[in-house]
């Protein structure tokens, strides 16, 4: 069955009972997707000694590791999913896709931890280095500040024990099999 209406003002009740049932089985394989856009970075650019696949997976495991719940291991795991769609503003995407699977400090933490990291970057002028001071005062700087400290930078090293993308699976699919963060609206965004 499609709708027959070419117009949404012309939808009637029946047709849109109809795909809001058709977006809840879409919406169902999201772990799924998400699983396929992370195994997608194993070929994203390179130059790095490890794929975006191995750094996220190694940011993910030493969280995991220093016993984070896992939301905030979720949120690891995906921080950099936006590289091949969003490779400009692939945080800003992270944020979007974690917001209403994720307390809001976390998605604050996606959102902006690619202002962040540019601490990092000692090709950059000290301007540019210390972008991130423009967000001193938002309530989560300190918590993302130690996200890019803990795991973001740390993690590009070929000789670390990551654990293997199907160990997070689980934690996945819990994290995004109910948008509990729907309705709440992020603060300091």
């Amino acid at each position: 069955m499609t709708v027959q209406f070419v117009r949404m003002k012309d939808g009637g009740p029946d047709e849109y009972d109809y795909l809001d049932h058709q977006e809840r089985v879409f919406n169902e394989g999201l772990p799924d997707r998400i699983l396929g856009a992370l195994r997608e970075l194993a070929g994203s650019f390179s130059g790095h000694r490890v794929t975006r696949l191995e750094h996220s997976l190694q940011v993910a495991t030493r969280a995991l590791r220093d016993d984070r719940d896992d939301e905030y291991v979720v949120m690891t795991l995906v921080h950099d999913v936006g590289d091949n769609l969003a490779p400009y503003t692939h945080s800003e995407l992270a944020g979007a896709l974690v917001r209403p699977f994720v307390r809001p400090q976390l998605m604050w933490i996606a959102r902006h931890h690619g202002i962040f990291q540019q601490y990092y970057y000692t090709n950059l002028p000290a301007e540019a280095r210390n972008a991130r001071d423009r967000y001193r005062d938002a309530p989560w700087f300190d918590d993302c500040a130690e996200f890019c400290e803990l795991y973001d930078q740390e993690s590009f090293d070929p000789g670390y024990d990551a654990l293997a993308l199907e160990a997070f699976e689980p934690a996945l699919r819990r994290v995004f099999a109910e948008p509990r963060y729907l309705q709440q609206e992020a603060t300091a965004a």
